[in-house]
């Protein structure tokens, strides 16, 4: 296999065990358990680790070597102080759609949702959360906000992951999908101030969604 496809593998692995809450914000990530779990060697684990500092899933801390990333209570706050001023502005942009066939990216998100929340898969569920508001922007055709928001995104699910457990164990498995076909209602309808409403009620804080 190659150099490249290891790194592509070591972050896949380490990203999915970090979003599902598997390991913890500020566990460290020692190389040598790492090169044995993940069968490589230290160069793309190196690389991999890098590109998730990168993606803001993991840190560096000087002497002490890798860590994944924490957030503290105020980096929540930014996150998504951040992530509702990007969801307004494409939002005000995007609507009303012109036609029904720009909602295909919502729906298809929409169904793997209901396939994640059949097979149990929590992470599943989350990712498909992650994957309707990335298309609910997208709708805005401003490729330059879209990569911004999905990093925003992306980080802020650190946070969520800190919630998997508790969410599960408190709410129904079908919440999420249920608010999620409310919003592509609001959205299909075309008023922006509607759409903005349902955000507003829409839980994200206490759970990616």
């Amino acid at each position: 296999m190659e150099s490249a496809s290891l790194v592509e593998l070591a972050v896949h692995r380490l990203r999915r065990e970090i979003l599902s809450g598997k390991t913890q914000p500020g566990e460290r990530l020692v190389e040598e358990q790492l090169t044995r779990r993940l069968g490589i060697s230290r160069a793309p684990l190196r690389e991999a680790l890098r590109l998730l500092a990168q993606q803001g899933l993991v840190e560096h801390v000087p002497r002490r070597g890798a860590r994944v990333a924490t957030l503290s209570d105020r980096d929540v706050q930014e996150l998504y102080a951040v992530r509702d001023v990007l969801e307004h502005h494409a939002v005000r942009t995007a609507l009303p759609v012109r036609s029904s066939a720009e909602l295909a990216g919502l729906r298809a998100a929409l169904g793997g949702m209901r396939e994640a929340i059949e097979a149990g898969d929590r992470l599943g569920v989350a990712e498909a959360h992650r994957a309707f508001h990335v298309e609910l922007v997208a709708l805005a055709g401003n490729r330059q906000l879209s990569a911004v928001y999905e990093a925003i995104l992306l980080k802020s699910q650190l946070y969520m992951a800190l919630n998997l457990r508790r969410e599960a164990e408190v709410a129904q498995p079908g919440d999420g999908l249920h608010r999620h076909e409310r919003l592509l209602a609001a959205v299909a309808e075309g008023d922006p101030d509607a759409v903005i409403a349902v955000l507003a009620s829409h839980g994200a804080r206490s759970y990616l969604g």
